[in-house]
């Protein structure tokens, strides 16, 4: 039976209060690199939160912390309300590494059964946990194929990597850069998974530099620049929410369609455009004006856009567009 305190909906599953890490380095070990800065934030059961945060933010350093992996120099934190590092609450939590190792001379059946035995699991239920897993990954076919995770492509790999962060059920599941290094179809495979674990209810955090991810994905999520948070909350806290609406037609003529829209421009054969005025009284008159709608959307800034302005504000020298560079 999970504890008590797991079962609360309006729990804090993760909350970290002024979390700091600092490294010495330099020959003489004499000199200090701060990574991460009074960290504080609060993740609610059944939230999908995404930290964002260019490379070398100190992303996955608050997530090794919070795992216990390394120490922090100072702060404190929980996790599914008990102090983070308590034994018998690592029995909730999965967690997906970015550079995950895995036995590759083992079938991914093997793999999971080992790492099903590390927590312990039943032989019974375990096969039909591990059973289920390769369904809901999409490797079963593979499974049945017995081939060794070494002839695996790097999609594949990661979704057993995902498969073993599953493996016992967990009700917090940690995720570093889930999405790195995949290709469109291979991030639409992961981002799918994520989005079954939400509806089951799980808490997902995890940490991306993929904002298109982010953006589909995630309930709230918060801005890591040089080690420190500087912004969080819902797309709507962050961007807004949207007060006018983007529109594409077709055909019509541009002295008419401009009363509408101010801003109007050509894209390929089509006119796009901010609406301005009342959104029926412009539905209604496209006849008249021979136009045919072809897309009308609330319109906001975009997460991509906000982001490189936050990170320029908080670093004006960060390197911004070689990370997004990497991704592409």
């Amino acid at each position: 039976m999970k504890p008590e305190s797991q079962l609360k909906n309006d729990m804090a599953v993760v909350k970290t209060w002024n979390l700091s890490k600092t490294y010495r380095t330099g020959f003489w070990m004499n000199k200090t690199s701060q990574s991460l800065k009074n960290c504080s934030l609060e993740v609610a059961a059944g939230e999908t939160f995404g930290l964002l945060g260019p490379n070398g933010a100190g992303k996955t350093t608050l997530l090794k912390i919070l795992l216990g992996i390394i120490r922090s120099s100072s702060g404190k934190a929980t996790l599914l309300g008990k102090p983070f590092g308590d034994r018998p609450t690592r029995q909730h939590i999965g967690y997906l590494p970015e550079n995950a190792y895995f036995y590759d001379y083992l079938t991914a059946w093997e793999f999971l059964d080992f790492t099903g035995g590390l927590f312990q699991i039943p032989k019974m239920q375990r096969q039909k946990r591990i059973k289920s897993l390769l369904d809901t990954v999409g490797l079963a076919q593979e499974v049945a194929k017995k081939r060794q995770m070494r002839k695996y492509s790097k999609g594949m790999l990661q979704r057993v990597g995902m498969a073993q962060a599953l493996i016992n059920d967990p009700d917090l599941v940690f995720l570093d850069e889930p999405m790195s290094g995949l290709d469109p179809l291979g991030r639409f495979q992961v981002r799918e998974i994520i989005l079954s674990l939400k509806e089951q209810g799980k808490t997902i955090f995890f940490n991306s530099h993929i904002l298109t991810d982010v953006e589909q994905i995630c309930d709230r999520l918060a801005i890591l620049s040089k080690g420190e948070i500087i912004c969080k909350g819902t797309l709507e806290d962050l961007l807004g929410t949207a007060d006018r609406y983007q529109i594409v037609v077709k055909g019509g003529t541009a002295e008419l369609l401009q009363q509408w829209v101010p801003d109007l421009r050509r894209k390929n054969d089509n006119w796009v455009g901010h609406l301005v005025g009342d959104r029926q009284e412009f539905i209604a008159s496209l006849d008249l004006m021979g136009v045919q709608l072809l897309d009308l959307k609330l319109a906001r800034p975009s997460l991509e856009d906000f982001f490189i302005q936050k990170i320029r504000e908080h670093d004006p020298n960060a390197h911004i567009e070689e990370d997004f560079k990497a991704i592409a």
